[in-house]
């Protein structure tokens, strides 16, 4: 409003500019001034005058909107109709600049102020003109001419106050249009910024214009920003973008941008029907979705070891009992005795592999929950040292304060851990004391909290490291093989990652790698 007050009044400036400029250059072209002078020259600099003033009024908004429009308006009327009547009346044809006033008027206040304003003018130009009859009876009166100029008034306060409404309520749609889109933009920054899908979108100048923070922990740059180049990505993500510019029919293959961050599944797409208008890059965590895939492989298994556990447990139990049985007896010799021992351990072999494999099917569904882990790692050992009869100077606990809640199914957890360090325990060096190391803390590079159990073992050999995690796989005579593959099963139906990492001059490390707390799981 008041920017179109502005501009009105820069007009009144430029008209009496004009008109006080005319006057100093003894150039005032007929009839301007025909009839006074010295009336059309004051008016002229009054009015350039008022009009310099109003500069003044308009920054500082005071007075308020409507009372300034008024003023500028009805002087606007005067002062015209002053210059019509120094220059000879209605004849000279100055009236029509009565119809701009009338307009403006009209257009900056909705209502009725457009006919007053109309009959504001029409009366004064009838009263002009009857002023001019009176004062000069020789000239020839010009009541049509003031009456169709009155007239003129009313048409243009009319219809201008029809533009003027349709122009507010247009105004009011585009105010609330705008509302609703920077509600909108605000509302779908949210989201883009608190989806678990890691979203890259890149534009035509190979310039990152959005990266949502998903993104940035999948990728492990917590650096990466907008206006950023795509040199500035991960390697493996630039090759993977480099190659589906060029082959964009090609299948897609995960990618991890390190040791230390998750596998990746990209999704690329163009963003404009032109190849070169941008691409948008979906970033999948194959955590979340191998974490469906397990739940899904788990409730298969689960089913099978109940038929297993059915078949199998019968006819196991009664092999087991009759080898019981026969080894109570008395006419047996040494080297009988020795084979019911060896139905008796291969039984019980059979046994604990069934059961190991059921709780699987007991545990088809994880149930993450947040856990303070320095509280839970400081009962987890005491338990431990009283179950597995470990001293408690042979468990290190060291845990960074970066460190503190993860998310994670509790029994679960406990069943990994309680493998993983029993483990630790039964290769740890036996010569002097097993010893055992449960460090924590938060890594660089993806921003995850992680969880090491490393021992003072031997290590394990590259070539069998290999297949550790593989079910069956087991180096004992009475092993089953399974404890780390249901570790590594349990950990990625938590959205976990269990690894091995190797340690120079011996020992072993085994490190679980939590999902991101800021990020909800999917379950």
């Amino acid at each position: 409003m008041w920017a179109s007050l502005r501009l009105l009044n820069l007009y009144r400036i430029t008209l009496a500019g004009l008109a006080t400029i005319l006057c100093y250059s003894s150039a005032l072209p007929p009839p301007l001034g025909s009839t006074d002078f010295t009336l059309f020259y004051v008016t002229s600099i009054i009015y350039l005058i008022t009009s310099l003033l109003n500069l003044i009024t308009i920054r500082r908004q005071a007075p308020n909107f409507e009372p300034q429009v008024y003023s500028h308006v009805l002087l606007d009327i005067i002062i015209i109709t002053l210059l019509m009547h120094a220059s000879g009346g209605i004849a000279s044809g100055m009236g029509i600049l009565l119809v701009i006033a009338v307009a403006g008027g009209s257009l900056l206040i909705v209502g009725r102020s457009s006919i007053f304003f109309a009959s504001v003018a029409t009366l004064t130009v009838l009263s002009e003109q009857i002023l001019s009859s009176w004062s000069q009876p020789a000239l020839e009166s010009s009541y049509t001419q003031a009456g169709l100029l009155g007239a003129s008034f009313f048409a243009t306060a009319i219809l201008a106050q029809a533009l003027a409404r349709r122009l507010h309520e247009s105004e009011a749609l585009a105010a609330k249009r705008g509302v609703d889109l920077a509600n909108m933009a605000q509302l779908t920054e949210y989201i883009i910024q608190r989806m678990q899908t890691g979203i890259v979108v890149i534009d035509r100048y190979n310039t990152i214009h959005l990266i949502n923070a998903s993104a940035r922990n999948l990728l492990g740059s917590t650096e990466l920003s907008n206006s950023d180049t795509v040199n500035k990505l991960p390697q493996p993500l630039i090759q993977q973008i480099e190659h589906w510019w060029s082959h964009p029919d090609d299948e897609l293959l995960p990618f991890k941008s390190s040791d230390a961050t998750p596998s990746i599944m990209p999704r690329f797409a163009h963003l404009g029907e032109k190849s070169d208008s941008g691409t948008l890059i979906f970033l999948e965590d194959m955590a979340a979705i191998s974490q469906q895939a397990q739940q899904l492989k788990l409730a298969s298994l689960g089913r099978l070891t109940a038929s297993i556990a059915h078949e199998i447990r019968n006819p196991l139990g009664a092999i087991s009992h009759a080898g019981q049985l026969l080894a109570e007896s008395p006419r047996l010799d040494k080297s009988e005795v020795r084979l019911t021992e060896i139905i008796q351990n291969h039984s019980q072999r059979v046994n604990t592999i069934i059961e190991n494999v059921m709780q699987l099917n007991r545990r088809d569904r994880s149930n993450p929950q947040e856990i303070d882990i320095s509280l839970w790692l400081a009962s987890f050992v005491d338990e431990l040292c009283l179950n597995e009869g470990a001293l408690r100077s042979q468990i290190h606990l060291c845990l960074s304060t970066e460190i503190n809640i993860i998310r994670f199914d509790d029994s679960q957890l406990h069943q990994v851990l309680l493998n993983l360090c029993q483990n630790g325990l039964r290769h740890g060096d036996q010569n002097s004391a097993p010893q055992l190391w449960l460090q924590g803390g938060i890594s660089n590079e993806s921003g995850s909290p992680y969880l090491e159990v490393i021992d003072n073992g031997k290590g394990i050999e590259p070539a069998l490291a290999e297949h550790i995690f593989e079910p069956f796989f087991t180096t004992e005579s009475n092993g089953s093989g399974l404890g780390l593959y249901i570790s590594r099963e349990l950990c990625e139906s938590n959205q976990a990652r269990l690894n091995y990492i190797p340690i120079p001059g011996g020992g072993s490390c085994f490190r679980i790698t939590f999902a991101d707390p800021r990020r909800r799981q999917v379950i």
